[in-house]
């Protein structure tokens, strides 16, 4: 697994990073729960009719995204160039990853195990940042998956199975 280089900031006190570490896990499961939601199609239009800096539009933006790090403790754990190194690494992973033809994808690699989650609600798949492989449903809706259970068509074959 790729983790940021640690920064050992004086300004950043014992108390503080254990507060961070005790938030996490429950940070990352309301994500979890966000991701796995539905969102209402017409929330974009209705942001482009929200008045910028209004309490509506910082509603509605927060229903949009979901909980974030930053909405309780700041970007002050963003602030340095490891977590800005770390975060294009990963970015840059990701792209790498990506199928560049449309057979690849897959989706279309592993449709015939698709259609059936398809037929029984599946409308998301939340590929989450983690080493190994992993599936898990989230609502009626969607589930997680790794990067690895989704490019390995046995094992994403048996995640789609697990939504029927």
């Amino acid at each position: 697994m790729d983790t940021p280089v640690t920064v050992q900031d004086p300004a950043v006190s014992a108390d503080t990073r254990d507060e961070w570490e005790a938030a996490w896990p429950r940070i990352w499961h309301a994500a979890v729960a966000h991701a796995g939601q539905e969102r209402n199609p017409r929330s974009f239009d209705d942001l482009q009719i929200t008045a910028e800096g209004s309490t509506e539009r910082a509603d509605l933006l927060h229903r949009i995204v979901g909980p974030r790090w930053r909405d309780e403790f700041g970007g002050s754990a963003f602030g340095y160039e490891s977590h800005t190194t770390w975060t294009q690494r990963g970015r840059d992973a990701h792209l790498a990853a990506m199928p560049t033809q449309i057979d690849s994808q897959p989706e279309r690699r592993d449709l015939s195990a698709l259609i059936p989650a398809w037929l029984a609600g599946l409308t998301k798949i939340v590929i989450i940042p983690c080493s190994g492989e992993f599936t898990h449903r989230v609502g009626e809706n969607a589930f997680l998956v790794t990067a690895a259970t989704r490019e390995n068509s046995h094992s994403y074959r048996r995640a789609l199975s697990t939504f029927i």
